[in-house]
């Protein structure tokens, strides 16, 4: 069931969406050659420390997955779509990093993801991040009273093929309030005009997810977490957290 959220509520998620930024941008200023990702892990908790914040994603556990997650940041590298651990893993020279990370706070949750690369790029990753990030652009202006959850998937997978990029099937964005994941799903590609009205109040977590080589397959590590590419191509992953109001969409996880 869809939750509506009232103006107060939204202002609380800003709150919240505000931690998960501070958090996503201290961890990306740590990110550099020979760093653990454990190490930003540690930097991410800090910031949720220091704002009073819990963490939706430390000992999270669903349906699929074989243990708690043990972390409060997501990071996956390389041919890692999303999911994965921060563990004793060192960052390399020219590395694609995604991070995905959430904060409660008084009750409310945000969720947002950043890709980006550490050191010397390639130009194809580069490339890869970008479109990441122009989904999301796409998907958020799709987040309009009147419009339906179909124009969002529409508008990210227009973007994401048009590029010549994979989608991973069955994983997308969600609706957030109280709990990390709440309805309706968002998927990332879809017919425009179907699906659930957007309405006043709705919060939703859009997050388009890119594989590198145009292939859509890939399968969970063996961590139970972790989803790789099939074929070991590079993956990139952008989210934020957007409340949609008579106004136009608010994005509550931006800095």
């Amino acid at each position: 069931m869809v939750q509506l959220k009232t103006d107060t509520s939204i202002e609380a998620m800003r709150e919240a969406g505000r931690v998960v930024a501070q958090l996503l941008t201290a961890a990306r200023e740590a990110a550099a050659v020979g760093v653990s990702l454990r190490e930003l892990d540690e930097v991410a908790h800090e910031v949720l420390r220091e704002a009073g914040a819990g963490s939706p994603f430390l000992n999270y556990r669903p349906h699929f997955a074989p243990t708690p997650f043990p972390g409060v940041i997501c990071a996956s590298v390389n041919d890692a779509i999303v999911h994965g651990i921060p563990n004793d893993l060192r960052l390399r020279d020219g590395d694609l990093v995604s991070i995905d990370a959430g904060a409660t706070l008084d009750g409310w949750c945000g969720d947002s993801a950043i890709s980006f690369i550490v050191g010397r790029p390639r130009p194809a990753d580069t490339r890869l991040v970008e479109t990441a990030f122009e989904a999301l652009e796409a998907g958020i202006a799709a987040a309009v009273v009147g419009n339906r959850i179909g124009d969002i998937a529409h508008a990210i997978g227009t973007v994401c093929r048009t590029a010549g990029y994979g989608i991973p099937d069955g994983f997308g964005g969600h609706g957030i309030g109280r709990s990390m994941h709440e309805d309706p799903g968002v998927p990332n590609e879809g017919r425009p005009g179907r699906g659930m009205p957007l309405r006043h109040g709705m919060v939703l977590a859009i997050e388009p997810m890119l594989i590198g080589s145009g292939r859509d397959e890939y399968h969970p590590d063996r961590d139970g977490w972790t989803l790789r590419t099939n074929d070991g191509s590079r993956a990139a992953h952008a989210e934020h957290t957007v409340a949609i109001t008579n106004d136009g969409p608010r994005i509550l996880t931006a800095l």
